[in-house]
């Protein structure tokens, strides 16, 4: 993880709230996700991720991201994920990839709109773990294949992505 890319985080009433700052690429996405699965096991049915520090996003990020909202979806029966302040280069990444099918992007009426400076002061930096090299090759596998599902259109794009990968990455035995 680098300096200049930081989470922060917090569980409120009705929603758990994560924020990137900085870069969110394949670095920073292990700990968005564990952040969240931490969400998910303690009873999350809405996560918000707030993108208003976020200065870019990489693929493996976005499909972090797009598996993050299929599984709240699944796995909480009606769950979702929303993204706060996108902005407009992170908007137009993640509707390139039609990724705004699968979250809320946005969302003018979300109870949360109306108190994001109040919550922002509220949160926490998330006690980031190491993550391996393999560890992190795999998620970089996963994300790149959740992207693959979303379309065919995406699945051509990161078809060999997904063949390099899959050959480099050694599954766990």
């Amino acid at each position: 993880m680098t300096p200049d890319s930081d989470i922060d985080w917090a569980k409120f009433e009705d929603f758990s709230w994560i924020r990137c700052s900085g870069k969110g690429n394949f670095l920073t996405s292990p700990h968005v996700k564990a952040c969240a699965e931490h969400c998910l096991a303690h009873g999350a049915r809405c996560i918000v991720v707030d993108l208003s520090a976020c200065s870019g996003m990489d693929s493996t990020f976005m499909g972090m991201l797009a598996g993050l909202a299929m599984r709240l979806t699944k796995q909480t029966g009606g769950g979702r994920l929303e993204i706060a302040d996108s902005g407009e280069k992170n908007l137009a990444s993640l509707e390139d990839l039609g990724l705004d099918a699968f979250m809320e992007i946005n969302p003018s009426g979300a109870l949360w709109n109306s108190c994001k400076d109040e919550i922002r002061s509220k949160l926490d930096p998330w006690a980031k773990e190491p993550t391996s090299l393999h560890d992190r090759g795999k998620l970089v596998l996963e994300a790149h294949k959740t992207l693959s599902a979303t379309s065919a259109e995406n699945a051509k794009k990161f078809e060999n992505v997904v063949n390099l990968l899959e050959k480099e990455i050694k599954p766990d035995v």
